[in-house]
């Protein structure tokens, strides 16, 4: 993955396009510390993708159809130990 300072990704952003078409993703810094990372629409559009909603994902558990029961304390506070 190729690394842009953020002052040379501004002020050069076409060629950091192109960098993301050519070479991938590119990581952008700032004072040295990874910030952002750019990516194609491809790529962007392939991760939303990937990724079930909520539901969908509730709805496929291998859980759906156990009766599961959880228990809970009626007490308003509870013991800890320091």
């Amino acid at each position: 993955m190729g690394q842009w300072q953020l002052q040379d990704a501004k002020a050069r952003l076409s060629e950091l396009i192109k960098s993301v078409q050519d070479e991938g993703p590119q990581q952008v810094t700032v004072r040295g510390k990874p910030s952002a990372v750019v990516i194609s629409v491809e790529e962007y559009e392939a991760m939303r993708r990937q990724r079930p909603r909520f539901v969908d994902l509730m709805r496929t558990s291998p859980l759906v159809g156990e009766n599961i029961l959880i228990e809970r304390s009626d007490s308003l506070t509870r013991d800890i130990s320091l």
